[in-house]
């Protein structure tokens, strides 16, 4: 049996959103690489990140988030708070448990890492390209997010 021909755009949009996918994956490695983590496990950046998103949870709330184990997340949150960058208070729900939540200094410091990741973006997108290419980027940017709203 002969396999039907795929139709020469549907190919290119294939190959599109493989490159994209690893593009996308490329880029966010480089920002990463771009802000300083004080030595935190991404695992613990993940848990902070999380609690500013969404605000302060219990332990077991943020291991259901992040697809572990209540006694894998309650190591991650001892070392973050023992970092100070979390602190503790009760659940006005239910007392017996702990709400967490970023502290001032943890605030500083995730605004500190945006602007290391923000600053590095812009000087590669000020230097490597064109006012043309800046122009067809900021385009590009926004059809990525008509892509998330979809």
């Amino acid at each position: 049996m002969k396999k039907p021909k795929a139709d020469p755009a549907t190919t290119r949009t294939m190959a599109t959103a493989v490159e994209l996918r690893v593009l996308v994956g490329k880029l966010k490695r480089r920002l990463r690489e771009q802000a300083s983590v004080g030595g935190l496990a991404w695992s613990q950046v993940s848990v902070l990140g999380h609690l500013e998103r969404d605000g302060p949870a219990t332990v077991t709330a943020l291991a259901h988030a992040e697809g572990m184990r209540p006694q894998s997340m309650g190591a991650n949150v001892s070392a973050l708070l023992a970092a100070g960058l979390l602190r503790g208070s009760p659940d006005p729900n239910d007392g017996r448990q702990t709400l967490l939540s970023l502290t001032p200094a943890c605030h500083e410091l995730i605004k500190a890492n945006r602007a290391a990741r923000e600053d590095w973006l812009f000087h590669a997108i000020q230097t490597q390209l064109t006012s043309q290419e800046q122009a067809q980027l900021a385009s590009a940017v926004e059809l990525l997010k008509r892509l998330l709203d979809s």
